[in-house]
């Protein structure tokens, strides 16, 4: 049985709770055993983080210990999954770089605000992630988020749709689905999910469970090929 640690909170608006039960019931129906949390002393144990098969945060707008990123960050390194969505992953710690770098992305805007109707734009792409998903539409924040490069973008929307100081520049398709390696763990992104309602869209809840399950066999995968990854221990100047 895979094990999964799902630890919520920070700002009360993203509904963390409802929405860390959410992803519990997902995983739950396939099989992870999981534990739920909802301090952030759950990072605080270095080798049960790395006896995990899967981490998921939910937890927006809020400072960490270094010592807990550093925790986290070796276990995905090692082969445990990380995977989450909107402000809960990447809009977690805005003073940790580090946190920033594995996860892929940091959010910076949403203009327009909650409520915006727009379209996620499903990539053509040979990931089993989306594959038989079609474009669809959301009434919801439009994350406008600082992407790592690196990342294999899955979905994603075009901006802008709202008049603001970004809206003179071209036209961009932002990144709303995406992967990227840290170690040799999968992280998995996906930027909705500004609230419950969004996440149990069967659409979202849909990617989502399919990140879950993706992100969680990185481990096996990487075990299988004997697949190890040079120790990243972040940087001095990280964070404020």
């Amino acid at each position: 049985m895979k094990k999964a640690l799902i630890v919520w909170g920070g700002w009360d608006g993203h509904q963390p709770k409802e929405v860390a039960e959410i992803f519990r019931e997902v995983l739950a129906a396939e099989d992870f055993e999981v534990e739920v949390s909802d301090t952030l002393e759950a990072f605080a144990d270095a080798e049960k983080l790395l006896g995990l098969d899967l981490i998921v945060p939910v937890w927006t707008m809020a400072r960490i210990e270094q010592q807990l990123v550093d925790n986290v960050s070796a276990a995905v390194q090692s082969g445990v999954g990380l995977a989450g969505c909107h402000g809960g992953m990447c809009d977690a710690f805005r003073e940790n770089v580090d946190w920033q770098f594995m996860t892929g992305g940091q959010w910076v805007a949403h203009p327009g605000n909650d409520g915006l109707e727009y379209t996620v734009n499903i990539n053509n792409s040979s990931s089993s992630l989306t594959e038989g998903i079609e474009d669809f539409v959301v009434s919801s924040e439009q994350y406008y988020l600082h992407v790592d490069p690196a990342v294999e973008v899955l979905a994603t929307t075009r901006f802008p749709l709202t008049p603001g100081p970004h809206s003179l520049n071209k036209a961009v398709d932002m990144p709303v689905v995406w992967t990227k390696r840290w170690g040799v763990g999968r992280v998995y992104y996906n930027s909705l999910g500004h609230q419950a309602n969004i996440i149990d869209i069967p659409t979202v809840k849909e990617l989502m469970r399919r990140g879950f399950l993706w992100c969680a066999e990185g481990k096996a995968k990487a075990l299988e090929a004997g697949a190890k990854a040079s120790a990243y221990s972040g940087m001095a100047d990280n964070q404020l």
